[in-house]
Order: structure tokens, then C-alpha cells, then sequence
């Protein structure tokens, strides 16, 4: 069943408005090229003091951290407008997605509101990352044995 007719989608697809890709896709890269660079700033000076293994922990915890103020602050919202999916660095968008939920959350208590809300929008994530990384631990497992 047919809720909108061809004539319809031609006069929508006419008057909507057109997206620019070829922008959205560099300033996404620029953004997220960012990140990358910022962390990985943050890993050769953490690796001064400590080994590779804490440095990289210290870093993902200060990457979680820094996103977390900042959506707290509502500057991340403002950074992701701009920044588009630029901003969606695993570790970043992770961050940014549990902590609006927890704010979000917050007016409805602790027990109700955040801790049965903040995951979700990144429960999915959990669930099927750690699912796909089982599959792949399978497959792996089985070519080895030949």
C-alpha cells in the first residue's frame, strides 16, 4: 500500500532541501582528524611518564572525560553540529551518547530515570559489538584449526 503517490514524491524531492555532501564529508574528516590528532597527542605526552599500554588507558579515559564535560556543558552538541559525524570517533560519540542519556535522565532519579536510561542509545552498540566480536572469535578459531 501506497501512503504518497509519485507526483507527491517529485513535488517533496523539488522543494526539499539539498544536502552538501562534498563539505559535510571534509569538514567530518577535519573534525575527526582532529580528535585523532588531539589523542594522539595525548599518548606520546602521557607516554613520557608512563608505558605505552597506561598511556593509551589514560588517554581513553581523558577522551571519555573531556566528552563528557563538554556535553554536560552543551558545548559537544554545538562542536557536533559543525563537525557532523566527525565527532562520531568511537570513543567520543560513545561518550557523548551515554552521558546526554544520564542528563537527560537525571530529572526522573537515579534508579528510573538514569540507571535504567543511559545505556539506551548505546546499549545496541554493546550488544551487537560484543556480538559481532564473538562471531568474528568463532570464525577466527575455526581457520585456525586447519
Amino acid at each position: 500500500m501506497k501512503i504518497y503517490s509519485k507526483e507527491y514524491k517529485k513535488y517533496a524531492d523539488a522543494r526539499a532541501k539539498k544536502s552538501p555532501i562534498a563539505r559535510d564529508c571534509v569538514k567530518a574528516f577535519l573534525f575527526g582528524g582532529i580528535i585523532c590528532t588531539v589523542a594522539q597527542g595525548l599518548k606520546e605526552l602521557y607516554s613520557t611518564f608512563l608505558s605505552a599500554k597506561d598511556a593509551g588507558t589514560l588517554v581513553s579515559v581523558t577522551l571519555i572525560f573531556i566528552t563528557a564535560l563538554l556535553t554536560g556543558l552543551g558545548v559537544f552538541d554545538k562542536i557536533a553540529k559543525h563537525a557532523g559525524a566527525g565527532t562520531l570517533v568511537p570513543i567520543t560519540g560513545f561518550a557523548n551518547a551515554v552521558s546526554s542519556m544520564a542528563i537527560d535522565a537525571k530529572s526522573e532519579g537515579f534508579i528510573l530515570g538514569v540507571g535504567a536510561k543511559i545505556f539506551t542509545v548505546a546499549g545496541p552498540v554493546i550488544l551487537y559489538g560484543t556480538a559481532a566480536g564473538a562471531v568474528y572469535g568463532v570464525v577466527y578459531w575455526v581457520t585456525t584449526l586447519f
